[in-house]
């Protein structure tokens, strides 16, 4: 008996020695040697794992920025929006690399159809989601292009960024987003867009993504951009485009001249943070006289006539021909 149990201890031993010895020759030929330099980038990253810079997460992130520093020299095409140029110029330290900086990003609501602006035609009982009733109507409004309000955006940011206004029915994004692009994804309308933030965080935006003709659209929404195509003609840098019967200011080409904002009929285009514009003076009210204030009426006075009797020449030989008689 014991010989039994001492043969299946020392049986038991060898295969584990056997296995173990395997084990350790695999994991020396398959090992795979990381680079220290991703720690040192994770470290640097803010830890978000946001998915805004199109990684999995912050991990993934620093192993990308390792690769393709050592592959193509660059991390072009690299940005963590939520760290900013701050955090890049980190990463590009620890990789001895050089990164230029990116004009800051945030979102923005590209719908003005509020419950004043677009009234409800029906009334929607659902399901809390914007992703839900699009599949279902075209909205409360009826436009269906139009935000939904019911909050897909508020429940993806992470960062407390975006709000719904109860008095609008529309969300607000403040100072707090860092362009995940969280709310750009869970917006099944494509209202939300990512741009520059701008100089004095300026901007400048049609408000409108309905592409239905001028009679529809304005239907739906008294604010709808309707293509009258009247912002595109005074644009004198090419920053406005037509497509589809819908305007659409390009932020690189724009150059905040604010030509555009007063020709559009509707009041689709928005301005942000810019002071406001300056009434011009009547011009017919400052050459009046004060005569013309006081409500009398100057008659002007005649000029004073002078009479010249221009003689001929005959004329002359005549009054001449007299005088000497």
């Amino acid at each position: 008996m014991n010989d039994v149990i001492i043969y299946a201890v020392a049986s038991l031993g060898a295969i584990g020695i056997a296995a173990s010895l395997i084990l350790y020759f695999v994991a020396q030929k398959f090992k795979v040697i990381e680079d220290p330099r991703i720690d040192e980038v994770e470290e640097a990253l803010p830890a978000a794992n946001c998915g805004g810079c199109g990684f999995a997460g912050c991990r993934a992130f620093a192993e990308a920025s390792v690769k393709q520093g050592e592959e193509k020299g660059n991390l072009e095409g690299l940005n963590c929006p939520v760290g900013g140029n701050d955090v890049m110029a980190q990463v590009a330290e620890i990789l001895s690399l050089t990164v230029e900086e990116q004009d800051p990003l945030i979102a923005v609501v590209r719908c003005n159809g509020s419950l004043a602006n677009s009234p409800k035609k029906v009334n929607y009982e659902g399901a809390s989601s914007c992703a839900f009733a699009h599949n279902l109507f075209s909205g409360e409004g009826g436009c269906p292009f139009g935000c939904l309000g019911l909050g897909d955006c508020v429940k993806a940011c992470a960062f407390d960024a975006i709000h719904m206004n109860p008095e609008t029915g529309l969300p607000v994004v403040n100072d707090k987003c860092v362009a995940c692009g969280a709310c750009v994804e869970a917006c099944p309308r494509d209202i939300i867009e990512l741009r520059p933030k701008g100089k004095k965080d300026r901007r400048i935006f049609v408000s409108c993504i309905n592409k239905e003709k001028g009679g529809p659209a304005k239907k739906n929404c008294e604010v709808a951009c309707i293509g009258c195509g009247k912002c595109f003609k005074v644009c004198k840098f090419d920053a406005i485009t037509m497509e589809n019967n819908l305007a659409y200011i390009d932020p690189e080409k724009c150059k905040l001249c604010r030509k555009c904002e007063p020709e559009c009929p509707t009041n689709a285009i928005h301005e942000l943070n810019f002071p406001e514009r300056k009434e011009r003076p009547n011009i017919s009210a400052a050459v009046k006289t004060p005569a013309a204030e006081s409500g009398e009426q100057k008659v002007p006075e005649p000029k004073e006539v002078v009479k010249v009797e221009i003689k001929s020449p005959d004329q002359k030989q005549e009054n001449e021909s007299t005088e000497k008689e």
